[in-house]
């Protein structure tokens, strides 16, 4: 059923529907047309068509408190009618489309175009080659096996050309496949909480059927549309398909609607599912999509041609990089650029295909000039017109002999290196519980500077233990003893913990002998539970005599409220608060507090801060979290204004405060250490109180007592970096954030904040490289605005893991480092293929060089250039790119992203190795017939056979790079090059793999590769000399690479290439990514539903998702907090039809501003 296209299984839908809808009292057209209502139209509709939403449920089968009977044949028919909850995915590209693509590399279109003329000359036999008189000049000395293997050489760089673009494209296809694993993967681990005959239970999101009744809390992405049947103070973002960044507040008779794929922002309920799949409101947009995608290929051109200006109107949603990159650039959209090694990479790429084409014009100029200066002015022949071809196939000769300077001069090896490096990196990462999403962030890992982390669950292990407590006027240092508190007072502090908590948090028995309880849901909550568990009380019966229809009003825990509070009418219809929140928040709002006796005391407010001083401050300092339980009591009448939160959440009675203990994950001192040495900053941002994040990062080692750091609060950080005006200054910023190591009690605003200033700081000479982690629905626009974003596998929502490059799979703080040590390698082992490929490089382009200016041919034919070049290149780049990452990775600092990528210890390898190999091969070729008594194999006859003196020559340099491929594998100057060489076994396998074939082609190669068979003392000598490279590369070890200050470093991104214009352009419009894929969202909502055709063009910006799913998830992930945008819209603000009519009527404010294209 994947394979069908979205319309296709629409259109089925309809057909089924239409001959069953009898069987429910509603068919999916209606239900459809009613989720397309909103607000008091909807609740006008449901009113007038079923009378309300118990009846629909009735017309459903279904009942509001039990839910669906869940029998099979019931969920199948359910099925059949309504449809399934699931889209089918977009095609993935196929394995024939990915070599097409592998095919655009320039470097290989130019070989393809060589190849071929090659291939066309050796099949053409001018007429006038038996004429004698036409030259006897030996340019280019043929003999008759090159005349007849002509057709090799054409043919050996087809091939080669196909390995490589057959290689890239596998890696392509397994790493498309891998991320629809992965995707699956996630959706498939993503459940979602229903009742079923009664029972709460979690199934697969894909098994949800319309007239299930789905529990909803905070932090959910909702899975279905439903209409909401009872709940209370259920807050949702819709902005993923209204663009409207205001939250929406849902009740049952005002605002019901709820959509799939929109955030719950806080509060909980439970809706009854009317629409699922294509059917819901999502699913109706992918279908529009996907009907549009194949027509978009058409419209493509069309549109590009006709609305210029449209198009230019579009530019900021798009991204600089166009609207028509190809789809790699799509996948990649949020992240700003290039990153770092592909820019530098394809710098060098340049410089070096610069310098290989000077050298190859070079040489096939000097060898016209030398024939033609040879031929008719030495020799004095006139230019017969029946030799003219004869000369034009000398020309073309020496064409081919430049067009193989060029090949070798060429890396193809680095693309293909690069590729196979970042595969293999993100394939041995997994293992580490790192799931790389994209793949430039492995490599960006490597280059990190500074790392944001949360404190609950990554640096500490998320399981919440009461340690402390105070309550009845005594402060516990351990668990009190039952018998020790008060009756009253327990049955308060038992009620106030099971009620005012999540139903759905609970602590289960464990799961094997010995083993600790098992905590399910949030995990103080958990702490709190396990508390009344351990004063041998029991949650369940009050839970169970209260269940949670019966609670009268929620106000569920925000991270603006930072407290929870439940009321429930009491059996004489009075009303009973129970609150519970972080503990200096909580007692601000408490007048009295219960004594040892179970009395309330009144409780002023220099009570509090010596409460402060001796019980909350001692208990934070210790690394613990203070909560603070409270109850407050109502009249039955008048009631309450429930609505007006500041009256109602005041003039508390506290419990009790308790301290909680998360301990630091043991792993996580030692990982930071080993940051530190690497150079990297850690900091810790989180929403607890100051001295208990002082605490934890003691404990962990982020700050060291006596040092000069700085631990702020949210307020503190606010007011220290916004000017009188209140807005974000970035010369502010520049002065906290160096030494800031703590945020404490900061929101997700301030995450970005920090995030966002750190990354545009000039303050250093190297702009800093933010990695960050997350867990929560607000931490998405951060983790979208680092570098590099982690989300929580374990605990982070969906909206998280959508926003996020790296998925930590098991939520822990030293997978980080790991990370870390992976991207380092991946830029290390570049470097060491660069160091080798490039020592081939020289030596074989001045061989062939010299070797044409002076003996008219080339010591190293077409062909062997080749094997060397590429058999060499992309072996060795398999050899060098697979080193497994060391421990020493972290022993230095990062690279910096001007750091140049061949260092200058690297340029005096390169060199020195150059020198050595030169100087052996031009002394065999001018005086190593007389070192083996062998024959000259310069300037031999026409036709003569391969000579052992050239084959001796050739293989003595595929010795050296043997060798040399060795000395590599270190490119710091280490001088133990064997050091680890058994834990790569890829490696050994190549080297000894590439000797074997080179046997081989010596002895057996014959005219093909024109090599003549050689002696075995002949063998030895060219392994001697091979050997020599590893005693020359200590001799190179031993020069101090301060010496040579003229050595340049090359493959430098300097300031100017470093930011893109998109970057350039990002100050004047300030816009960051998230907002600009909220644009999308609204651009796509607002047109989509008025004008399809227009809708068709835009489809681009959802194709961004690797899959239809991703898409929708990331375009929800974006407005993830309605702070993070309304702090981000101004009043100017302009609507959007215009807008998108015409670029000139912007006012200046919005023209020099794209972000502020809000919608009214």
């Amino acid at each position: 059923m994947g394979d069908m296209t979205n319309s296709d299984f629409y259109s089925k839908n309809q057909r089924n529907e239409s001959s069953r809808g009898g069987e429910f009292g509603c068919t999916l057209e209606e239900l459809r047309s009613l989720m397309e209502l909103r607000g008091t139209e909807a609740v006008v509709k449901i009113k007038e068509t079923y009378g309300d939403t118990e009846a629909i449920c009735r017309r459903l089968k279904t009942s509001p408190v039990e839910g669906l009977p869940g029998t099979a044949p019931d969920l199948e028919k359910r099925k059949q009618i309504f449809g399934q909850n699931f889209i089918p995915p977009k095609k993935p590209k196929t394995f024939l489309q990915l070599v097409w693509e592998a095919l655009q590399d320039v470097t290989l279109i130019i070989l393809e175009i060589a190849a071929i003329i090659s291939l066309g000359l050796s099949f053409y036999h001018p007429p006038g080659e038996s004429n004698e008189g036409c030259a006897t000049a030996q340019a280019g000395a043929e003999d008759e096996g090159e005349a007849e293997a002509g057709w090799i050489e054409g043919a050996a760089i087809l091939l080669s050309v196909i390995c490589v673009v057959l290689v890239t494209a596998f890696n392509d296809w397994s790493k498309e496949k891998q991320f629809r694993g992965l995707q699956s993967r996630i959706e498939q681990e993503q459940k979602f909480t229903v009742v079923r005959a009664g029972q709460v239970v979690q199934i697969p999101v894909a098994e949800i059927v319309v007239g299930d009744i789905a529990q909803i809390k905070y932090g959910d992405l909702l899975p279905a549309d439903g209409i909401f049947i009872q709940g209370n103070d259920l807050k949702i973002d819709e902005s993923s398909l209204t663009g409207e960044s205001d939250q929406v507040r849902k009740s049952v008779d005002k605002d019901p609607m709820l959509l799939s794929g929109t955030h719950v922002m806080e509060g909980s309920g439970r809706m009854v599912v009317t629409a699922v799949g294509v059917n819901s409101q999502t699913g109706i947009i992918f279908t529009l999509l996907g009907a549009g995608g194949e027509e978009e290929e058409k419209k493509d051109k069309k549109a590009k041609q006709q609305d210029g200006a449209a198009a230019m109107e579009m530019q900021p949603l798009k991204s600089a990089e166009g609207g028509d990159a190809d789809d790699k650039k799509k996948a990649n959209m949020h992240k700003k650029e290039k990153s770092v090694l592909q820019g530098k990479l394809t710098k060098l790429a340049v410089q070096i295909g610069k310098a290989g084409l000077v050298m190859s014009a070079i040489t096939v100029i000097i060898l016209v000039l030398y024939f033609t200066v040879d031929t008719f002015v030495v020799n004095k022949k006139p230019w017969l017109p029946e030799c003219t071809p004869v000369y034009v196939q000398y020309f073309v000769k020496f064409f081919i002999i430049g067009v193989t300077v060029l090949v070798v001069a060429v890396p193809e090896g680095l693309p293909l290196a690069v590729t196979i490096s970042l595969a293999y990196s993100v394939k041995k990462m997994m293992k580490d519980n790192n799931l790389v999403r994209h793949l430039d962030a492995c490599e960006t890992m490597g280059n990190a500077t500074a790392i944001c982390s949360d404190k609950t669950g990554t640096l500490t292990t998320n399981r919440m233990t009461v340690v402390q407590a105070y309550v009845g006027d005594t402060h516990y240092k351990e668990v009190p003893d039952p018998s020790s508190i008060n009756a009253k007072t327990m049955e308060l502090l038992v009620n106030a913990i099971a009620i005012n908590s999540a139903y759905t948090t609970k602590i289960l028995p464990p799961e094997r002998e010995g083993a600790l309880p098992r905590q399910v849901g949030n995990k103080t909550e958990c702490g709190l539970l396990g508390f009344v568990l351990d004063l041998k009380q029991d949650y369940e019966p009050v839970r169970s005599q209260i269940p949670e229809e019966k609670l009268y009003k929620v106000y569920t825990f925000n991270s603006v409220r930072k407290s929870m509070s439940t009321v429930i009418k009491m059996p004489d219809e009075s009303f009973r608060m129970y609150s519970k929140g972080a503990s200096e928040i909580v007692l601000k709002k408490c007048c009295k507090i219960l004594n040892g006796a179970g009395e309330a005391r009144v409780f002023r407010p220099r009570d509090r801060d010596e409460m402060v001083k001796k019980v909350i401050e001692p208990m934070a300092c210790d690394g613990l979290r203070t909560i603070c339980v409270a109850y407050r009591d109502f009249p039955s009448s008048p009631e309450p204004d429930w609505d007006n939160e500041n009256d109602i959440l005041n003039d508390l009675t506290c419990i009790c405060v308790v301290g909680i203990e998360d301990p630091v994950r043991p792993e996580v001192p030692e990982a930071i250490r080993k940051c530190q040495r690497a150079g990297i900053t850690v900091r810790m941002v989180t929403g607890d109180n100051i001295n208990t994040a002082r605490a934890i990062a003691i404990k962990c080692g982020i700050i060291h007592p006596g040092e000069d750091f700085l631990c702020l609060e949210g307020k503190e950080f606010n007011r220290r970096i916004r000017n009188e005006k209140g807005e974000i200054e970035q010369e502010r910023i520049d002065k906290i954030w160096p030494k800031l190591r703590v945020l404490a009690r900061s929101s997700p605003t301030d995450k970005h904040t920090l995030v966002k200033g750190i990354i545009d700081s000039t303050h250093t000479e190297q702009r800093q490289v933010v990695a960050v982690t997350g867990d929560g629905t607000n931490d998405g626009p951060a983790l979208k605005k680092a570098d590099v974003g982690f989300a929580m596998g374990i605990a982070g929502t969906d909206v998280a893991k959508e926003a996020s490059d790296i998925i930590l799979t098991d939520d822990n703080f030293s997978s980080i480092v790991k990370a870390v040590m992976w991207g380092r390698n991946v830029y290390d082992s570049i470097s060491k293929f660069l160091q080798f490929q490039l020592t081939v490089n020289v030596v074989a382009v001045i061989v062939a060089f010299t070797g044409a200016c002076i003996t008219q041919d080339s010591p190293l034919k077409a062909v062997q250039m080749l094997w060397v070049n590429l058999i060499m290149d992309t072996f060795a780049s398999l050899a060098l790119a697979t080193e497994p990452p060391t421990e020493t990775l972290l022993l230095r600092k990062p690279y910096g992203r001007n750091k140049p990528l061949i260092s200058r210890t690297m340029m005096k390898n390169i060199l020195g190795h150059a020198v050595y190999q030169l100087t052996l091969i031009f002394t065999l070729l001018f005086v190593g017939e007389k070192v083996f008594q062998i024959d000259s194999g310069r300037n031999a006859p026409l036709h003569s056979p391969p000579s052992e003196h050239y084959t001796i020559i050739f293989n003595t340099f595929v010795m050296m790079q043997l060798f040399n491929e060795i000395n590599a594998r270190k490119i710091h100057g280490e001088r133990n090059v064997f050091d680890g060489i058994f834990r790569n076994p890829i490696f050994c396998t190549i080297v000894l793999g590439t000797f074997a074939i080179q046997i081989l082609i010596v002895q057996f190669g014959g005219k093909p590769f024109s090599c003549s068979p050689l002696q075995l003392d002949q063998w030895m000598w060219c392994i001697f000399i091979g050997l020599g490279e590893l005693v020359w590369g200590q001799v190179i070890a031993t020069i101090p690479t301060s010496r040579l200050k003229f050595l340049k470093e090359a493959g430098r991104l300097t300031q100017k290439e470093e930011i893109p214009e998109e970057e350039l352009n990002e100050d004047v419009e300030e816009i960051d990514h998230a907002e600009r894929e909220l644009r999308r969202g609204q651009i796509l909502w607002f047109r989509g539903l008025n004008r399809i055709q227009t809708q068709i063009e835009v489809v681009n910006t959802f194709k961004s998702g690797a899959s239809f799913q991703g898409a929708l998830r990331r375009q929800s992930s974006v407005t993830s907090q309605s702070q993070d945008v309304a702090s981000l819209s101004s009043p100017s603000r302009v609507s959007l039809s215009n807008a998108l009519s015409s670029p000139t009527s912007l006012p200046p404010a919005a023209a020099g501003h794209p972000r502020r294209e809000g919608v009214p």
